[in-house]
C-alpha cells in the first residue's frame, strides 16, 4: 500500500510541475519595445532554487566579472556568485533581500506567454518598480531580486520606460552543473564581497601610500619614491600596461594635515620622455639645466615652457589643501560643525591615456609648504573599461605649466603675466590634426586683499594672433567646503577666510579644467599666448598666476 501511495504522490507531482525545472528567458526593453540583441538574462528554477543568470556567463564569453544569484527558497537566502576572468568564485549570502520590498497589488491583468500575469508595484531606491507575475507555475522566480517571493515574475519595468520581460518559457530535465548552494565556509561576509567584485572591475595602480609631504631639508631620503625640493615633491616611477582604446581613467588623491595649518596649493603632474630633455633632467641634475623662459624682467622661468628639445610635465589635477584638516581638528570647537578627517579628491584624466599606455611613466605629486610636518597623501590610479565621452581617440601634448612644482628647487614664482609679453608659446605639428583642443588650468594667487587671488582677471587665449577664448576665473562657492578647514581664520565679520571667493580655487578642492577649442590645425608651426592682467606687488606679497595648457586633438 505504501508503494502505490509514493507512485501516487511522484505522479502527482509530476502532472503539477513540482519537481521539474524550467528555464525562462527574458529580453531587456526600453519604451515597450523589446531589444533582442541585449544580452538575455537567463532564469533556471524549481520549487525549492532559483538561479538567475546570463546568456553570455553561460557561453563564457562575458567580458568583466560575472555575477549571479543562487536563491535558496527554504531559508529564503538569496546567494551572490561572483566568477573572475581567472575563473575564481566568490560567494556571499543575503538573507534580508528575499522579502525586502512591499507591494501594493493593483486591478491589472494581462497574458504573457500564455500565462495570466496580475500588475503589483514597489519602490526601489526613489524608482517606482511594476512587476507582472503568475501563480500558474509551481515554482518562484524572477529576472532579479524584486518579486521573488511573489511567484514568478514575467515582466520587470522601471519607471514605466526601461526593463525585462520573459520571452521564452522551457521544461527542461536538470540544473546547469556549478550551481549548488555554497557551504557556509565559502561565505564572505557582504561588505568583503562587494570590495572584491567592485575592484575586480579595473585596475588599480596605487602610487603613494600615506607618503609625507613636507619642508625637511635634512630628512630627504629616496627609495622606489623621489623626493625633490627638500622634500616638496614626490615621484614614483609606475608602469601602465597596454590598454584597450575604450578605456577611461581617474586620479584619486586623499590629504590630510600632518602640521601644516595652511592652504597650500597641490599639483599631480606626469612627465614624459617625448623629447630629449625633460622635467625629471632638471630635478636631478638642477632646474638651471631647463629651457629658460625670458620676459624681460630679470628672472629666469625654468622648464615652464615647451621648447624644441623639451617637454613641461602635464598637469593631471590642481588642487587646494584646506585650513589643517585632521591635525588641527581638536584645536577650534564649534557648535554644529564637525570637522571631516580628510579630504578626497578624484578627478577624470582620460585624455592623457595615450601617453600613459604600455609605458613607465613619472607620477608626481607637489604641495607647497615650508613645514616639517607638513601634509599626508595617498594617491592612486585607476583604469576602467568603457569609452570615454570626451577623451576618446585622443591626443596629448604638453605646451606649458607655470606652476612651480619646484619652488623650494630652484623655480621661481611665475610672475611673468606682470609684462606685456605674458606667456608666449611655440610648438611645432608634424602633421594635420583635427578636433584640437587647449586643456587650460589657471588660478591666481598672491598679494594682499588687493592681489590676484581676491581680484578677478581676465584671462585671454590666442592662437597665431586669433583671440578664441576669454574668461574671467572665479570661485563663488568656498564657503561649502567649511568644513575641512578646522583652523580658518575667521572674522570680525563672521565670515572665515575658507569662505571667501578667489580667482578660481578654493581651500580643499579642485580647480577643474577649461576645454577651449581650437578646431582643426595644419601641420607646421603654431602659436598660443596667454594674456593676463596681473596685479602690482603688495609690500612683500606679489601676484601671480599657475597656469597649465596641454593641447588635446586627434590625429
Amino acid at each position: 500500500m505504501k508503494k502505490y501511495l509514493l507512485l501516487f504522490i511522484f505522479a502527482f507531482a509530476v502532472y503539477f510541475g513540482y519537481g521539474q525545472v524550467y528555464k525562462i528567458t527574458y529580453h531587456v526593453t526600453r519604451n515597450n519595445q523589446v531589444l533582442n540583441n541585449s544580452d538575455p538574462v537567463i532564469v533556471f528554477a524549481d520549487q525549492n532554487k532559483t538561479i538567475i543568470t546570463k546568456q553570455s556567463i553561460l557561453d563564457n564569453t562575458f567580458k568583466q566579472t560575472a555575477e549571479e544569484s543562487i536563491v535558496d527558497h527554504r531559508s529564503k537566502i538569496i546567494y551572490k556568485k561572483s566568477t573572475f576572468q581567472n575563473k575564481r568564485n566568490i560567494f556571499s549570502a543575503d538573507s534580508a533581500s528575499y522579502n525586502r520590498y512591499r507591494f501594493i497589488d493593483k486591478d491589472e491583468q494581462k497574458t504573457i506567454l500564455a500565462k495570466k500575469v496580475k500588475k503589483s508595484t514597489t519602490s526601489v531606491n526613489s524608482n517606482t518598480i511594476d512587476i507582472y507575475y503568475t501563480n500558474e507555475l509551481p515554482l518562484k522566480a524572477a529576472p532579479n531580486e524584486v518579486g521573488l517571493a511573489k511567484g514568478v515574475v514575467l515582466e520587470y519595468v522601471r519607471n514605466g520606460n526601461s526593463g525585462l520581460v520573459a520571452t521564452k518559457i522551457e521544461k527542461i530535465n536538470d540544473f546547469p552543473a556549478g550551481y549548488s548552494i555554497p557551504k557556509e565556509e565559502n561565505v564572505l561576509d557582504i561588505l568583503t564581497y562587494r570590495d572584491e567584485v567592485w575592484k575586480s572591475k579595473f585596475i588599480q595602480i596605487p602610487i603613494f601610500n600615506n607618503e609625507k609631504i613636507c619642508f625637511d631639508p635634512d630628512n630627504v631620503k629616496s627609495d622606489s619614491i623621489l623626493r625633490f625640493a627638500a622634500g616638496t615633491v614626490l615621484l614614483k616611477k609606475v608602469k601602465v600596461p597596454a590598454l584597450l582604446e575604450d578605456s577611461q581613467a581617474f586620479i584619486e588623491l586623499i590629504e590630510k594635515s600632518n602640521g601644516d595649518a595652511y592652504d597650500r596649493t597641490g599639483s599631480v603632474f606626469l612627465i614624459t620622455d617625448d623629447q630629449p630633455l625633460t622635467f625629471l633632467d632638471g630635478m636631478n641634475k638642477g632646474m638651471s639645466t631647463l629651457p629658460k623662459y625670458d620676459v624681460g624682467d630679470g628672472k629666469d622661468y625654468l622648464g615652464m615652457v615647451r621648447t624644441n628639445g623639451y617637454s613641461p610635465i602635464f598637469e593631471l589635477m590642481r588642487f587646494f589643501t584646506p585650513f589643517g584638516v585632521s591635525h588641527f581638528n581638536d584645536r577650534l570647537t564649534l557648535k554644529g560643525k564637525t570637522w571631516q578627517d580628510s579630504v578626497t579628491y578624484r578627478q577624470d584624466v582620460s585624455e592623457f591615456l595615450s601617453v600613459m599606455s604600455g609605458k613607465e611613466i613619472y607620477i608626481g605629486t607637489y604641495i607647497g609648504n615650508y613645514d616639517k610636518g607638513g601634509h599626508m597623501v595617498n594617491l592612486e590610479l585607476t583604469i576602467h573599461p568603457g569609452n570615454s565621452n570626451y577623451a576618446h581617440k585622443t591626443e596629448a601634448l604638453s605646451l606649458f605649466n607655470t606652476t612651480n612644482v619646484m619652488e623650494m628647487g630652484g623655480q621661481t614664482y611665475p610672475t611673468l603675466f606682470g609684462s606685456e609679453k605674458g606667456l608666449e608659446v611655440e610648438f611645432e605639428l608634424k602633421e594635420d590634426i583635427s578636433k584640437a583642443r587647449l586643456r587650460y588650468i589657471t588660478t591666481g594667487h598672491g598679494g594682499w586683499w588687493n592681489g590676484d587671488e581676491f581680484v578677478p582677471k581676465l584671462n585671454s587665449i590666442y592662437l597665431d594672433g586669433e583671440l578664441k577664448f576669454q574668461f574671467t576665473p572665479w570661485r563663488v562657492d568656498c564657503g561649502s567646503y567649511r568644513l575641512y578647514n578646522p583652523v580658518s581664520g575667521n572674522f570680525d565679520s563672521g565670515l572665515s577666510s575658507s569662505d571667501l571667493s578667489r580667482s578660481n580655487w578654493c581651500p580643499g578642492t579642485i580647480t577643474y579644467p577649461n576645454y577651449i577649442d581650437l578646431g582643426n590645425l595644419k601641420a607646421g608651426k603654431h602659436k598660443i599666448r596667454v594674456h593676463i592682467p596681473q596685479g602690482p606687488a603688495e609690500g612683500d606679497s606679489q601676484s601671480f598666476w599657475n597656469v597649465s595648457g596641454a593641447l588635446l586633438f586627434e590625429k
